[in-house]
């Protein structure tokens, strides 16, 4: 129960992250999340999409250097502590987050994790009845 996260290393450049919004619009793929983490000299776009292959073809083809992840992401209720409920599950089992990211819809809010250990992590989560997404 993963999803392919792409993973997008770009020069820390005026433009850059249009230049692939555009080029994911042009094709009519649809970001359907999205993180920008930075460093002094470069940039990665992690993003969710409506078509994971498709978007890494035409990004490589633009020159682009991308690489798949497989993350997991839940969905909890979009309240003060639900997710310190299901962090604390996961930690008390040992799973330490690289990364995560979320965003809300209405009463609902998505959490995108990368965690070091991905099956364990989707084990703990089924446990605890966590509803974890499978596609978007």
């Amino acid at each position: 129960m993963t999803i392919k996260q792409l993973s997008v290393f770009l020069e820390n450049k005026t433009g850059r992250i249009n230049e692939v919004t555009k080029i994911l619009a042009r094709h009519s793929i649809n970001m359907q999340a999205f993180s920008m983490a930075e460093t002094t000299d470069f940039g990665i776009l992690r993003l969710i999409v409506s078509e994971v292959d498709r978007a890494v073809e035409i990004l490589r083809e633009a020159n682009f250097a991308v690489m798949l992840t497989d993350v997991v992401c839940l969905r909890c209720d979009n309240v003060a502590g639900s997710l310190s409920v299901i962090l604390e599950q996961l930690a008390e089992n040992q799973i330490f987050i690289e990364y995560m990211y979320a965003f809300a819809e209405g009463e609902q809010a998505n959490v995108i994790i990368r965690p070091n250990d991905i099956t364990r992590c989707v084990e703990v989560l089924s446990d605890c009845k966590c509803n974890v997404v499978k596609e978007f």
